[in-house]
């Protein structure tokens, strides 16, 4: 049996399959960059704080379509696992949930950061 972490994360990469093709991508492939929109979503957030339709619409911005269903249990998978912290901020008469990397977070952006760099640095080599 699997654990509800691991139902949202299949959640996340069946939305990220069933994206819109966006300059030709084949949407097939969107699942190959889960763990991208991950480390995005870290990198933003050691920046400043964000809330979640911040997110959806940068990621928009990127050709990434997630609905608030998939984007908020993945935030709160990362907030779980210590890479972010949520904040609740009055924002006029509604509360809005503000999310920031926290020290565990930094330092795994770091890490992941040299990683991907060698990663696609030899993706891409030309042959």
């Amino acid at each position: 049996m699997t654990g509800l972490g691991d139902y949202f994360i299949s959640n996340f990469d069946n939305e990220m399959q069933n994206a819109k093709k966006n300059k030709g991508q084949d949407r097939r492939d969107q699942d190959l960059y889960a763990g991208l929109i991950r480390l995005h979503i870290l990198h933003h957030a050691s920046k400043r704080p964000v809330f979640g339709l911040w997110f959806i619409e940068e990621l928009g911005r990127h050709g990434y379509k997630l609905s608030p269903g998939t984007l908020y249990p993945l935030l709160h998978g990362l907030e779980r696992k210590g890479y972010l912290r949520s904040i609740s901020q009055r924002s006029g008469k509604s509360l809005r949930r503000m999310y920031q990397a926290t020290p565990q977070g930094r330092k795994a952006l770091v890490v992941a950061r040299q990683k991907v760099s060698e990663l696609f640095g030899e993706l891409l080599e030309e042959d």
